[in-house]
């Protein structure tokens, strides 16, 4: 994921988010938008921190900002497995599309 935050640093900036209570990073999500659609990724608040409409907060302001550039859709991968997450995804209005997401790795980690 390091690799990944910084690869993010370096590209497109602005739909990387992070909520902060005093002063401590206590979420993130990393948005991305290659013109047809939006998509979110490492969505995530501290343990101590969840329940509290931080994530909600979070993929809201991300979702405005796709918005502004245009973007129609947002898309986000979820494990099959993650029930709690996916009924939060639910619970905002996203659903389940009938697709299947395929992958393939171009670089490793220590080449970029």
């Amino acid at each position: 994921r390091e690799m990944d935050i910084e690869r993010k640093m370096n590209h497109d900036v602005s739909l990387f988010l992070v909520a902060e209570v005093n002063g401590e990073v206590v979420g993130t999500v990393m948005g991305g938008y290659d013109g047809h659609r939006g998509s979110a990724y490492y969505l995530g608040v501290h343990p101590e921190f969840r329940g509290r409409g931080i994530a909600n907060a979070l993929l809201n302001r991300l979702e405005k900002k796709l918005i502004a550039r245009g973007c129609p859709k947002i898309q986000i991968n979820v494990p099959e497995d993650n029930d709690m997450v996916l009924g939060m995804y639910e619970r905002l209005g996203y659903e389940h599309a009938d697709v299947l997401s395929l992958g393939k790795r171009l670089i490793e980690d220590e080449e970029y």
